[in-house]
């Protein structure tokens, strides 16, 4: 790993390597914490002292691949550097800094009043090399760098990244705040599919692009065949009338000729119902997405639940990863 470490070995008078001791840097020590016992071991089997030094650099390499970086001490310049940086931009638009002034968060508001943030990691060669930034973003973010460059460049580009991603989270921002979103139950910034419910057991999952959020996105039905099925020949049939110029969510009304459950008016409990076999909703993160297909029955499972029940009865059928087999409820 390129690092030197000053070690010093204390052998007794006998010279009995097993008794030896070693007395090292705190840095050190720190990195060698959780190998002591294997230490120990060691130096008792090591017939000389040249073969325990191998074995202790092998052994070193081994815990230097497992540590987190250490902290390696930065120049004054870069201090110096970054906080004068600091101050062009503004400690207003400062959100949290690491006591080591590694790691930056940084905070901005869209034209939309949505607040974002920006995680810089700083390497020790700044700023002639650009920190690692995080963000949540359904795209990647890429910065451009000149060793000239300071934060406010980054910010500038952050901020000209949220302004291009803005009619992406308009579009978004209204499925969740007029719908009932199933899942992702607490969607992140960066989260480009919906499942949304339409009715008692059916839902449609929207995946949008986010660099053409007005475009027609991919939409899959989920529920009893029944119903998804007009569902699906509306869709098609109506596509010619998708239109760029409103929002996503009308386009999908229009489309397919429905209204969506509203938040306003119905409670999630009123068509989000659990599985009929674990009697839950939430199931590893996932939601009942299998419905019997018959009219009357309805009852949805989750996946899991019911592969693992038709897997037990001597009834089912199976081909390939495809099982068949009777209802747990209304046995078609």
């Amino acid at each position: 790993k390129g690092r030197d470490f000053h070690i010093r070995i204390l052998l007794p008078m006998d010279f009995q390597l097993k008794n030896a001791r070693i007395e090292c840097s705190w840095h050190l020590k720190k990195i060698l914490h959780g190998y002591r016992h294997i230490l120990k071991q060691r130096l008792h089997s090591c017939p000389d002292l040249v073969s325990f030094m191998v074995e202790l650099k092998t052994l070193l390499e081994i815990a230097l691949k497992n540590t987190q970086d250490l902290h390696i001490p930065r120049p004054p310049e870069y201090y110096s550097c970054l906080v004068r940086d600091l101050e062009i931009l503004g400690w207003n638009k400062v959100a949290y800094v690491d006591t080591g002034l590694t790691t930056i968060k940084l905070q901005a508001e869209d034209s939309c009043g949505r607040q974002h943030l920006i995680t810089l990691k700083l390497n020790a060669k700044y700023p002639t090399e650009p920190p690692d930034c995080l963000v949540d973003f359904p795209v990647q973010f890429a910065i451009s760098w000149m060793p000239q460059n300071s934060l406010i460049d980054i910010y500038n580009q952050f901020l000209a990244a949220l302004e291009s991603l803005k009619e992406f989270w308009d579009a978004m921002d209204e499925i969740d705040g007029k719908t009932w979103v199933l899942e992702p139950e607490n969607p992140t910034r960066s989260a480009t599919t919906r499942r949304i419910a339409i009715g008692n057991n059916v839902s449609v999952n929207v995946e949008v692009d986010p660099r053409h959020p007005n475009m027609l996105p991919e939409c899959y039905f989920l529920g009893a065949d029944h119903v998804v099925n007009p569902l699906r020949i509306k869709l098609n049939n109506n596509m010619h009338l998708w239109d760029p110029e409103i929002s996503l969510l009308q386009n999908l009304k229009d489309l397919l000729e429905i209204d969506f459950p509203s938040r306003a008016v119905l409670e999630k409990s009123d068509f989000a119902k659990d599985c009929g076999i674990c009697y839950a909703y939430r199931l590893d993160g996932t939601t009942p997405d299998q419905v019997c297909d018959d009219p009357r029955c309805g009852q949805p499972f989750h996946q899991a639940c019911l592969y693992e029940w038709l897997q037990g009865l001597p009834s089912s059928r199976q081909s390939f990863n495809v099982i068949f087999g009777e209802c747990p409820y209304c046995n078609k």
